[in-house]
């Protein structure tokens, strides 16, 4: 007996339906997730035939296993001798008896213990907030660089600035000193491999993090390099929130001025930075000839004449299980005993640092946090308007930058501890990207750091609970419905 055209049709319905079901759970289950991920995918796949894939090629693929393991495999360099003694030298250190000084030490050892992250003494830091500035004290140490250039950032972008760094690098190439410039493909979206083409006939080097050279084939939105490194002569680092592009400039009517922070460092901490941007490079490079062996060239002495400042840098990725930037986060909330100041592009907390901070809150610390008053993007603006009700209905106090964007990444802690990298205040930054920071134990630069937050309260308004209560329904529907819709499925933005 012939098939009906309809039976014919639901057979097929129900072998798309059969395929689609086993290909989500194939899909889901070969990679190694926690249990809410899991189930999440598991739902977008089975409930949206076809589009659930699509939508799982950019927002749910992990980095491949050989990645990983390029990330995680690595050389050590020649530093974890020194690194052991350092932790045998706090272990057998008499108990402070101080406070202040016992939370110094446990912070520096939680560090040592989950990154190998060095403290380093007697440190020269000056802190850049406007991107003029920061970017001609940056070209003229760039032009006086004598042997080696390391940089590495999300985004640069081919625009005025981008073709700048770029043409000086040129030049330094020629001159014979190496250049070497790691990117990610996606941030420095619209930048082509030829962009380079001109500093590698120099002699120079640029090759995009992981070896992801087209976005077409490679097109995930999470698991990105958001490093923003710079080593000169392995005696000048920077490290901080600005990338490269006329945004952070100011010169974009979108953004209006850009608020940032960046750090210039000199000493001991630029051994952290050269450190993990060797191991970027390495991990980038498919042949061996093309990669880092010899490093000793790259840590010369350094002698730091005005320089006070202990820090540790601490990189954070998603090869490792632990979440580093977080748990320094998380230590330096629990660790407060009066304040809290913290400035952030997207506040999107996990459970565990939300927690954190209600408890700090309802302890008595004063816990103020700053966001921008503008969006780069408006769906994960609505998400962090959302925490940032909720934290004010706590008892935190809510500014709104109004001067521009603000996009600076620092907490300072009692006015002796502080954080400043590329790491937000957000999930993405804790699990899924590549995110380093300086975490800081100097009075002075806290000093320092409280004192611009202080002028930037001056082009800030104060959100109280009752203005976010006042806020319209359709408003809080979407932060509500952004906030959620993050969560489930930890969207990706092209600003960082």
């Amino acid at each position: 007996m012939l098939l009906t055209t309809w039976q014919i049709i639901k057979l097929i319905i129900w072998g798309i339906i059969l395929i689609n079901e086993i290909a989500a759970l194939y899909t889901v289950f070969r990679e190694k997730r926690d249990i809410a991920a899991t189930w999440a995918w598991l739902l977008v796949l089975t409930l949206i035939p076809v589009l659930g894939f699509i939508l799982y090629a950019f927002l749910g693929r992990k980095l491949p296993q050989d990645k990983m393991e390029r990330i995680q495999s690595q050389t050590e360099l020649e530093l974890s001798a020194a690194l052991e003694e350092q932790k045998k030298q706090f272990l057998d250190m008499p108990r402070p008896k101080k406070q202040t000084m016992r939370m110094y030490r446990r912070t520096i050892m939680l560090f040592q213990s989950i990154d190998n992250a060095f403290l380093t003494r007697h440190n020269q830091v000056d802190i850049y907030t406007d991107g003029q500035e920061l970017f001609q004290k940056m070209f003229d140490d760039l032009a006086n660089a004598k042997k080696s250039i390391h940089i590495e950032f999300y985004t640069i972008y081919n625009d005025q600035i981008g073709n700048q760094l770029r043409t000086l690098l040129e030049q330094k190439a020629a001159e014979g000193v190496e250049v070497r410039v790691l990117y990610d493909s996606w941030g420095s979206m619209g930048v082509k491999r030829s962009f380079y083409d001109a500093l590698r006939q120099n002699g120079g080097l640029a090759e995009p993090f992981l070896m992801t050279h087209s976005n077409l084939f490679d097109f995930r939105l999470n698991y990105r390099d958001h490093r923003k490194i710079v080593t000169i002569d392995g005696k000048i680092g920077y490290v901080g929130g600005f990338n490269v592009g006329d945004q952070y400039l100011g010169r974009l009517p979108k953004f209006g001025y850009w608020r940032d922070t960046h750090l210039r460092v000199i000493g001991g901490g630029v051994y952290s930075l050269q450190q993990r941007f060797i191991r970027d490079w390495n991990a980038s490079q498919r042949h061996v000839q093309d990669k880092i062996i010899h490093y000793r060239p790259y840590f010369p002495p350094i002698t730091v004449k005005q320089g006070n400042t202990a820090l540790q840098i601490v990189s954070n990725g998603p090869e490792s299980p632990l979440e580093k930037i977080k748990l320094g986060y998380l230590r330096l909330i629990n660790a407060a005993q009066d304040h809290i100041w913290i400035q952030t592009p997207y506040l999107i907390p996990d459970d565990s640092v939300l927690d954190a901070l209600r408890i700090a809150i309802h302890s008595g610390v004063d816990v103020r946090i700053m966001i921008p008053c503008k969006p780069d993007h408006p769906f994960v603006y609505r998400a962090t308007q959302y925490y940032a009700h909720q934290l004010a209905n706590e008892g935190a106090t809510i500014y709104f930058y109004q001067n521009g964007f603000l996009h600076a990444k620092t907490m300072v802690v009692d006015g002796k501890m502080a954080s400043v990298g590329s790491a937000n205040l957000d999930f993405r930054s804790f699990k899924l990207n590549f995110e380093i920071n300086a975490f800081m134990y100097d009075h002075h630069i806290t000093d320092q750091l409280e004192q611009i937050f202080v002028n930037d309260i001056r082009n800030c308004k104060v959100m109280t609970p009752e203005m976010f209560a006042a806020q319209p329904v359709w408003l809080r529907f979407k932060q509500t419905f952004s906030r959620l819709f993050h969560r489930f499925c930890n969207v990706g933005w092209a600003v960082q």
